[in-house]
């Protein structure tokens, strides 16, 4: 929990952005792989805001290694990827 923390910490004083959750982690080679959601623009009514998705690695000790933006979109819509073959 700690790592996780540690990541949130460290994603938001470099961009300046609130973390809302940590969507998916994972331990890696290297430590560890998370996605952490953030509000990128903030609108009302809520629905409406810009939201992103990034992918922070840390490594064992927690720190920050590396982050990059893997997914942007508006907080109501519902996420376009589909299952199956169509």
């Amino acid at each position: 929990m700690q790592v996780l923390r540690s990541a949130r910490e460290q994603l938001s004083e470099l961009t300046g952005l609130v973390p809302e959750a940590v969507t998916s982690f994972e331990q890696t080679a290297d430590g560890w792989s998370l996605e952490v959601e953030v509000v990128e623009i903030d609108r009302v009514p809520d629905t409406m805001s810009v939201m992103a998705s990034y992918q922070v690695d840390v490594n064992p000790d927690g720190e920050l290694e590396g982050y990059r933006r893997v997914r942007r979109y508006e907080r109501g819509r519902v996420d376009s990827r589909r299952s199956g073959g169509g």
